[in-house]
């Protein structure tokens, strides 16, 4: 399905967030989510489904000074 990840398209297979998540390589447990605007926390990702057109934004820290 087709979803917008950080304002850019990607094709994924999975259905769930957490599926989205490991799928794009985001495997690190300090990032943070957010489906259509609302905030997923990171135990609630394996329960948000996708849909095609969502729109997901994902922020990880940064490090360096």
């Amino acid at each position: 399905m087709k979803i917008i990840v950080n304002a850019k398209p990607h094709d994924i297979a999975g259905n769930t967030l957490e599926a989205a998540l490991q799928e794009l390589g985001f495997t690190s447990p300090a990032v943070a989510t957010a489906l259509n605007g609302a905030f997923v926390a990171r135990a609630n990702r394996g329960d948000a489904q996708l849909a095609e057109g969502d729109r997901l934004e994902v922020l990880a820290p940064m490090q360096g000074g």
